[in-house]
C-alpha cells in the first residue's frame, strides 16, 4: 500500500487532536485504533516499538507518537503534521481558557469553584502515581532509586536536573538488562540524525537568540527557562510540576502556587498534550506582565522551546531505533530515570497536597534540610472533602475526568454561595 496523501495525513491526525482528550493511555489508545486497527498505516510491531521508544524520550510520548506515525509515511513533512495537529487544537482551547482566566479568575465565585479543581489535581496526581509505579518499579533497584529520588526533593530540596541525571547514572549499572538478551546492534547511521539536530536546533535557538539581542528579559527568562524544562521533562509534566511550580513561583514570582494549581486543573480539561500547561503559566505570567499582547507573545514563545525539541528528539531519533535496541547501557540509564520519575511524582503529590489541604504552610531551610511543614492548625476541612469526593468517583467509580471536575468545582461554588469555603 502507498503513503497516504498529505490531505489524508491532515484529516486522520487532526480528528486525533480534537479528540485527544484523557491523558496519555487515552491518546495512545486513540492512535493504535486510528492508525493500527483502522488504516494500517503502522504495523503492531512498528506501533510498539515507537511508543517503547517515545516513552524513553524526554516530552510527551503521545505527541512524540503522533509525529513518528506521521513520519513514518511522509518524512519530515509527515512528522510535522501529526506532531503539529496533535497539539494545536490543544493550544488554541488553552489560550482562550487563560483569556478567559485573567478576566473572571478573580471573582469570589470562580474562585470557589478553583478550590473543587485543585482538590481534584490532588486526586489526579496520585492515581498518576500508581499507575506510574505499576509500571516502571518491577525490582528493588527501582523501588530504591524511586525513594532516594524522593527524600533528596521532599526532605533536601536537591535540583531536579542533577537527580534526573544520577539516576540514569545508576540505572546504567544497575538497572540495564543482561546484554545476551538484547539484540545484536545494527549498523549506526548517523546522517540523518545529525543534520535533524543541527536544523532543529538553529531553530529551537533562533527566536530566543531574538530575544536576548532585543533586550526582552521577561521573554528571555520564560524562553530559557521553559527550553531547559524541555530536555529534562522525563516521564511526561508530572514529573516536572513541583520543579516547574518552584522555579516560576519562588524564583521568577510570574505566578503564585493557587494559580499554578489552577493552571493544571484546567490543562487537564484540554485536548492534547499536558505538558500544554507550560502555555498556560506562560501566557499568564505575560498577561500580568503586560497585558494580553504579551501573554498571547510569551504564549507563543512558550510552546516554541516547549515542542520543537520534540520534534528533533523524533527525526533525530527515529532512524536510530534499531541501534537503540541494541545498547543494554542506555536502556539501563532510561530505566533509572523512569524509576525516578516515580519519586519525583510522589513528591508532588505530598507538595500539592499540603498547599490544597492547609490554608498554611511553612518552609524549613537551615542549610541541610529544605522541607514544607503545613501547619495542622489551618487544615481546610472542604477541600479535603472535595478531594475524598473526587476520588470516589475517579478511582472508585470510574467516572471520566471532565465529569468529575464539573461535579466537584459545582459542590465548591455551592459552598461558596454559603460561606463554607
Amino acid at each position: 500500500m502507498g503513503s497516504p496523501s498529505l490531505k489524508d495525513l491532515t484529516s486522520v491526525f487532526g480528528r486525533i487532536g480534537l479528540l485527544s482528550f484523557g491523558g496519555p493511555a487515552a491518546q495512545i489508545t486513540l492512535m493504535h485504533k486510528e492508525l493500527v486497527e483502522d488504516r494500517d498505516w503502522l504495523s503492531e510491531s512498528d506501533f510498539l516499538r515507537a511508543l517503547s521508544f517515545c516513552m524513553l524520550l524526554p516530552g510527551p510520548e503521545a505527541m512524540q507518537l503522533a509525529t513518528f506515525a506521521g513520519w513514518k509515511q511522509r518524512g519530515v513533512i509527515g512528522g510535522l503534521i501529526g506532531g503539529g495537529l496533535f497539539v494545536l487544537p490543544g493550544a488554541i482551547v488553552m489560550a482562550a481558557l487563560v483569556l478567559a482566566y485573567g478576566r473572571f479568575g478573580t471573582l469570589p465565585l470562580v474562585q470557589a469553584m478553583f478550590i473543587g479543581v485543585q482538590a481534584t489535581v490532588v486526586v489526579i496526581v496520585i492515581g498518576a502515581l500508581r499507575k506510574v509505579a505499576d509500571k516502571a518499579l518491577t525490582g528493588l533497584p527501582g523501588w530504591i532509586i524511586a525513594a532516594a529520588v524522593f527524600i533528596a526533593l521532599f526532605i533536601f530540596g536537591l535540583p531536579f536536573p542533577l537527580l534526573i541525571g544520577l539516576s540514569a547514572g545508576l540505572g546504567a549499572v544497575w538497572l540495564r538488562p543482561d546484554e545476551t538478551a538484547s539484540p545484536p546492534a545494527s549498523q549506526l547511521r548517523w546522517g540523518p540524525s545529525l543534520r535533524a539536530i543541527g536544523i532543529g536546533g538553529v531553530l529551537w535557538a533562533a527566536p530566543v537568540l531574538v530575544l536576548i539581542g532585543l533586550d526582552a528579559s521577561f521573554l528571555t527568562d520564560l524562553a530559557m527557562f521553559f527550553s531547559t524544562l524541555a530536555v529534562v521533562t522525563f516521564g511526561g509534566a508530572y514529573a516536572v510540576l513541583a520543579y516547574m511550580t518552584q522555579t516560576v513561583v519562588q524564583d521568577f514570582g510570574w505566578i503564585d502556587t493557587t494559580q499554578m494549581m489552577d493552571a493544571l486543573g484546567l490543562a487537564e480539561t484540554t485536548p492534547g498534550p499536558l505538558i500544554l500547561v507550560t502555555q498556560f503559566v506562560g501566557m499568564l505570567a505575560g498577561l500580568l506582565e503586560g497585558g494580553i499582547g504579551l501573554a498571547l507573545v510569551a504564549g507563543a514563545v512558550t510552546l516554541w522551546v516547549t515542542f520543537v525539541p520534540c520534534f528533533i528528539w523524533i527525526f533525530a531519533g527515529a532512524p536510530l531505533i534499531d541501534w537503540l535496541d541494541g545498547q543494554p547501557r542506555l536502556q539501563g540509564a532510561l530505566s533509572g530515570i523512569t524509576a525516578a520519575v516515580v519519586g519525583v511524582i510522589a513528591n508532588l503529590s505530598l507538595w500539592f497536597a499540603a498547599h490544597v489541604f492547609f490554608a498554611r504552610v511553612v518552609t524549613v531551610d537551615d542549610g541541610v534540610f529544605n522541607m514544607i511543614l503545613p501547619r495542622p492548625e489551618t487544615l481546610n476541612g472542604p477541600a479535603l472533602i472535595l478531594a475524598c469526593v473526587a476520588a470516589a468517583l475517579l478511582l472508585w467509580r470510574g467516572w471520566g475526568l471532565l465529569s468529575v471536575l464539573g461535579v466537584t468545582a459545582a459542590l465548591a461554588g455551592i459552598a461558596g454561595l454559603n460561606g463554607l469555603v
